[in-house]
């Protein structure tokens, strides 16, 4: 009886340290990870199908979890976009598809307006020359430095000036008009 109460505590704690990191497709993704000073949490995660073709996972990371996007977008502090390559997709392609979502989800008037940083943003990934498999992209909101793009960890370009531009971005995945509707939901955590 006493191996018995062993056995069943031990699985009780060592349950919860195999929760520690999520995976997706294949993809671990860890529950909690850093953007300056600020501990940030896995909010959820899913995978963009393009077609039938698996493209990447893509996890959200923020301060709290958070269900909608209103409160997402209203959230205050850093925040991630972590996206997994699962296949190779050519720089172009890859921004394109970027660019598209972003106009897609966000009012013309404010598109327009942000141009000049959707511009930086697509100098730096067409400067990647190819987003490859197993490559790790990383969309970092950090306040008062704006959006910072990371391939394997190792900052690309130069920070994107201003919070509306990160909130657009985040509108790619999460607008009215997502680039995949069910990443949209594992990303929200409604998955």
């Amino acid at each position: 009886m006493k191996k018995l109460a062993l056995l069943v505590v031990s699985a009780a704690v060592a349950f919860p340290l195999a929760a520690l990191a999520a995976e997706v497709a294949g993809v671990k993704l860890e529950d909690k990870l850093r953007v300056g000073p600020a501990e940030l949490v896995l909010n959820g995660a899913g995978v963009r199908t393009r077609l039938v073709v698996k493209v990447y996972v893509g996890g959200l990371y923020l301060t709290e979890k958070k269900t909608t996007t209103a409160d997402v977008l209203a959230a205050p502090g850093p925040k991630r976009v972590a996206i997994s390559m699962l296949r190779d997709v050519g720089a172009a392609t890859f921004n394109e598809s970027l660019t598209e979502g972003f106009r897609n989800n966000n009012p013309p008037a404010e598109v327009e307006k942000m141009k000049p940083q959707l511009d930086e943003f697509a100098a730096i990934i067409n400067a990647l020359g190819e987003a490859k498999k197993g490559q790790l992209i990383a969309l970092d909101f950090v306040p008062g430095t704006g959006t910072v793009v990371l391939v394997n960890g190792e900052a690309k370009g130069k920070p994107i000036a201003g919070d509306e531009f990160y909130r657009g971005l985040l509108r790619i995945w999460l607008g009215d008009r997502p680039a995949d509707s069910d990443l949209k939901k594992g990303m929200l955590g409604q998955g």
